[in-house]
């Protein structure tokens, strides 16, 4: 049965409602809404809560809570159900947002901790920024969980949230942090309520871009960013994250580029050629890698009809076929196909779109494109 969260008596405008989805969080509320507690913004706040089926203590905590909030003028407001099932994160969070009437919002995951100046910094940009995300620095933990997407997230330059938009780390500012007005968020959204398996943050930050959106980080260590296995990221496949972000790259990046030379001649490089449509396809001029072992093939071969491969043509070749179920190629009627070439990467010609992972080969990958003083967006765009 779904329960509707409604404010207990009228009061004065609010300025920022704090979104905050529960489902079985009893391990974590107490420093979470403490953290709320404590903010040291001025202005009225509320918090908005979206109880999905939470099993646990989850709402006894939250009923302890709400008599401490609201007796130091934090409005607060309670929906949720009871169903055998949650309905997802994108769902929670429409819904409390739906209940909720603050001119700005706060998203916060109940397993999170805000610092006390999060809601105040924020809203200060957001007041400058009014069509952007507002996103912040984090502090993880366990501090030494996921140490290369944690500087990731902190270190981006303020152009590349805009560039790095395509990589596996997903948007440039994490959802757990974001602050936008409620403006913005009603011509973006809503979440996708797909529930478990849907990338929902991803899809609105996608969104957010098509419709001329910002990103704007405040450059505040102003959330601790919990890192544990129970996390709902972890229920999204790889493989669904990869076809959303090849297809935003078609979408977004591709078309404004006649040609391009896909960077890594390996497993990641030859993936995202595979994913690509033909049109896309017939824009790799080349593959660039500096492994001399690949360089060496001389070509990169593929085609695939109905998930069969055809001969391979005379000459070196890095090619992939099918086999059959006794493990030995097909044979099918030879057919012209596409013949790469695979360059070391100082003889190739941008733009290139970059399959090599970031802050994984002691800076020499990182030193090799810094030494082509090429311009990132317009000559090249990190993918991986």
């Amino acid at each position: 049965m779904l329960h509707s969260g409604v404010p207990a008596t009228p009061g004065p405008r609010v300025i920022v409602s704090i979104i905050l989805p529960v489902h079985n969080a009893e391990q974590w509320l107490d420093e979470c809404l403490q953290s709320v507690l404590q903010q040291d913004f001025e202005g009225t706040m509320e918090l908005s809560i979206f109880n999905d089926a939470s099993k646990d203590k989850s709402m006894t905590i939250i009923e302890k809570w709400k008599v401490k909030l609201e007796g130091s003028g934090i409005l607060v407001v309670i929906g949720g159900h009871d169903s055998p099932s949650p309905r997802g994160v994108g769902y929670s969070k429409n819904q409390a947002i739906a209940q909720s009437s603050g001119s700005y919002l706060c998203f916060l995951d109940s397993d999170d901790v805000m610092m006390p100046q999060r809601v105040r910094l924020q809203h200060e940009a957001a007041v400058q920024h009014p069509t952007s995300i507002i996103g912040c620095q984090v502090r993880r933990d366990p501090p030494n969980s996921t140490e290369r997407y944690t500087r990731w997230i902190n270190q981006l330059a303020s152009n590349q949230l805009l560039t790095q938009v395509f990589t596996s780390h997903g948007p440039t500012v994490i959802m757990p942090t974001w602050f936008c007005s409620r403006a913005w968020f009603s011509h973006v959204g809503p979440f996708d309520e797909g529930g478990q398996g849907v990338p929902e943050d991803l899809l609105f930050f996608y969104e957010n871009l098509r419709k001329g959106g910002g990103i704007f980080r405040v450059d505040h260590s102003l959330l601790l960013y919990r890192y544990h296995l129970h996390a709902a990221t972890h229920s999204v496949l790889e493989t669904t994250i990869w076809t959303h972000r090849v297809h935003f790259l078609e979408e977004q990046a591709l078309p404004r580029w006649a040609s391009f030379t896909i960077w890594n001649a390996g497993k990641q490089g030859r993936r995202l050629y595979r994913s690509l449509t033909a049109a896309s396809q017939h824009k790799v001029v080349a593959f660039c890698d500096v492994d001399e072992n690949k360089i060496r093939k001389g070509f990169y071969c593929y085609e695939d009809t109905q998930g069969r491969f055809w001969h391979r043509p005379q000459g070196p070749c890095l090619h992939e076929e099918s086999k059959d179920s006794y493990g030995q190629p097909i044979s099918l009627q030879e057919r012209p196909k596409p013949r790469i070439p695979i360059l070391h990467f100082r003889a190739a010609q941008p733009p290139f779109v970059i399959c090599v992972k970031l802050d994984l080969t002691g800076g020499e990958f990182e030193d090799n494109l810094r030494s082509l003083h090429l311009q990132e967006g317009q000559d090249f765009l990190h993918f991986s």
